[in-house]
């Protein structure tokens, strides 16, 4: 068994007995781990995103801070501050909670574009800078932000700049019946959270061996080819008015290879690309007014995008 199948096994046993029902949402934590990419998740409140994102803290030995969305939340609150030390006599930097190794911003899009703008530097280029200091950020460093529909009172749109560095969205819809059956029996008399924390640690080697696993992944330059044709289609498409970016087919090569390595595979197969698209195009996808108008979605033009370019033999 490759590390990167194991890596995935190990994550779905270790959330997967906290967090019932989310194994999607699980794998696609598992390939932003690898990718050192970040997470959206969208859906309704109360679904357990943020017992999800302690427990990951949790199984990678890392430090987990919050960051709750309000509209009176400030950049400082989550970069940090220069304070004056009375005893030192001089200012020291005090670090906000973006120094850790998984930070959720819960309900991200409460907050205002001003403050929503202070992740952009710390997630591309994993420093903030403060008062013109720059600060390095945990080697680790993974952001899970979540977001309510865009038709909740008291959400403003995340910018496209913000959008694309989110290398994964994942959509959360209600458990199923049976899901939502196990969940009552076994957190009804219980703190979910209390439970989350006792589980057993991954060991932090793992992430090294896995990350270095997927350089032994093949994509085929026709593969590579096939990525492109689908930017550029989404980029001509009529109903879209910002397509994907070269950052967004990075992402979309990462992420496919990762997939493929999580299979056990030793190169990217065409299927490998149409599995994790929809976790990568939609979100990046700007519609133009008439979609709008007309009901379509993100994810109708990105199955449109992969029914249409031809596939690679």
């Amino acid at each position: 068994m490759n590390a990167l199948v194991a890596f995935e096994e190990r994550l779905q046993q270790e959330l997967g007995s906290v967090v019932l029902g989310l194994q999607p949402v699980i794998r696609a934590l598992a390939i932003a781990v690898v990718a050192r990419g970040h997470l959206l998740l969208q859906g309704a409140p109360g679904l357990g995103k943020t017992l999800l994102s302690k427990s990951l803290a949790a199984s990678l030995r890392g430090v987990f801070k919050r960051v709750q969305g309000t509209s009176d939340l400030m950049p400082a609150d989550i970069t940090g501050v220069h304070a004056y030390d009375a005893e030192k006599r001089q200012f020291v930097f005090r670090p906000g909670p973006v120094f850790a190794d998984v930070l959720l911003v819960d309900e991200i899009n409460r907050a205002g574009p001003k403050t929503q703008s202070a992740l952009l530097e710390a997630m591309e280029e994993r420093q903030v800078t403060v008062d013109r200091q720059n600060y390095e950020l945990p080697e680790n460093f993974l952001v899970v932000a979540t977001q309510n529909p865009r038709e909740f009172e008291g959400t403003f749109p995340l910018p496209e700049s913000q959008l694309d560095r989110f290398m994964l969205r994942v959509e959360l819809s209600y458990p199923t019946r049976e899901d939502e059956l196990a969940i009552v029996a076994r957190y009804g008399n219980t703190d979910a959270h209390a439970r989350g924390e006792q589980k057993e640690q991954l060991p932090p080697l793992d992430l090294v061996a896995v990350r270095q696993a997927v350089e032994q992944v093949h994509i085929a330059p026709e593969l590579s080819g096939y990525v492109i044709d689908l930017a550029a289609a989404s980029r001509s498409h009529a109903h879209v008015s910002l397509g994907l970016s070269t950052r967004g087919v990075l992402a979309l090569v990462r992420a496919a290879r990762i997939a493929a390595g999580m299979r056990g595979g030793d190169f990217v197969t065409p299927d490998d690309v149409k599995q994790v698209a929809p976790l990568v195009i939609p979100h990046r996808l700007m519609l133009a007014p008439e979609a709008l108008l007309e009901g379509v979605t993100e994810q109708t033009i990105t199955q449109q995008l992969l029914d249409r370019t031809p596939v690679p033999r």
